[in-house]
């Protein structure tokens, strides 16, 4: 079964990267377009310039499912990623490009299990060709959903993963069942602190490097839970509540002047005296997901406080 425009497909690579078109893409890009992505390489060969390029979208993880809308000869297709919310783009998802090699044809119908999903609960794992066997897929990140081949041996599970007939395998350790019910926002904002000191990356949405969005998507879809994939829907996603009675897991928004919503962060404490206030946040400035309290000039484009 080949790719076709119109139906769905799934991402076969660990991370795939999202982007604005073909041409946009830069010679140090080279890691993140293989048919076996490396983003930590891609990461690490940037510069810090290079790191917020406006050149990437989104990135989008392994089994995450994709509308094909177009595909060229030279091998690109254009898709609406419909797992990431994106109103202002497309009601279907998040559009962009990526290499047609990193996507497969989705199935008819999702592979049978007895037991809940699960999901990938390490920051960064590898799937083997048996248990404790060889890395065939290194770099799958939290986040990443996945269906189980069969019972577990000696703590190792099988699982299934788009473009391999056999199943592969995952330490129980790494894995956890999906809840049935919304997390608390405490967990959510403990799997954000799992991501402490992750590299900034304009566009991303893993453990190898993310962006301020980024990092309150993948911190909710780890449960399940699918938040837009931008700060300004994002906002429009979830409930205001008055700025003092934030509460930690709540979310922090900015905004200038006039301007749209242009950065987020997950509350962290309480307000303490003279409305002092903390936050967890992929930042722009220091390059690097940290956890801290609000500088001044931060807190004057502070526009609100939102619950999920």
């Amino acid at each position: 079964m080949e790719l076709q425009p119109g139906r769905e497909a799934v991402v076969r690579v660990a991370v795939a990267t999202l982007w604005t078109s073909p041409e946009a893409v830069r010679p140090i890009d080279r890691p993140a377009l293989a048919a076996r992505t490396d983003i930590p390489a891609w990461i690490s060969g940037m510069d810090t310039d290079q790191q917020v390029g406006d050149c990437v979208l989104s990135q989008l993880l392994l089994g995450e499912r994709v509308l094909v809308t177009e595909l060229r000869p030279d091998g690109w297709a254009h898709v609406v990623a419909v797992e990431q919310p994106a109103a202002k783009l497309d009601p279907r998802g998040y559009p962009g490009w990526l290499p047609a090699d990193q996507l497969v044809p989705a199935p008819a119908a999702p592979p049978a299990s007895d037991t809940a999903p699960l999901v990938v609960d390490a920051v960064v794992t590898g799937l083997r060709d048996t248990p404790d066997g060889s890395v065939v897929l290194p770099g799958v990140i939290l986040g990443t959903r996945l269906s189980a081949a069969g019972p577990a041996r000696d703590g190792w599970r099988p699982v299934h993963v788009p473009g391999h007939a056999d199943p592969l395998w995952l330490s129980e350790a790494h894995l956890a069942e999906l809840p049935a019910t919304p997390p608390s926002a405490e967990q959510v904002l403990a799997v954000a602190h799992r991501l402490l000191h992750v590299v900034y990356v304009w566009g991303g949405v893993s453990a190898h490097g993310i962006d301020c969005s980024g990092l309150v998507h993948l911190a909710w879809r780890r449960f399940g839970v699918r938040l837009p994939r931008d700060a300004d829907d994002q906002a429009a996603a979830t409930t205001p509540v008055p700025l003092g009675a934030e509460r930690p897991g709540d979310l922090y928004f900015f905004a200038r002047p006039g301007r749209k919503i242009h950065h987020i962060g997950i509350v962290t404490a309480e307000p303490g005296d003279g409305d002092h206030r903390r936050m967890l946040h992929a930042c722009y400035r220091q390059r690097r997901v940290l956890e801290e309290p609000l500088p001044a000039d931060r807190t004057a484009t502070l526009v609100g406080a939102h619950r999920v």
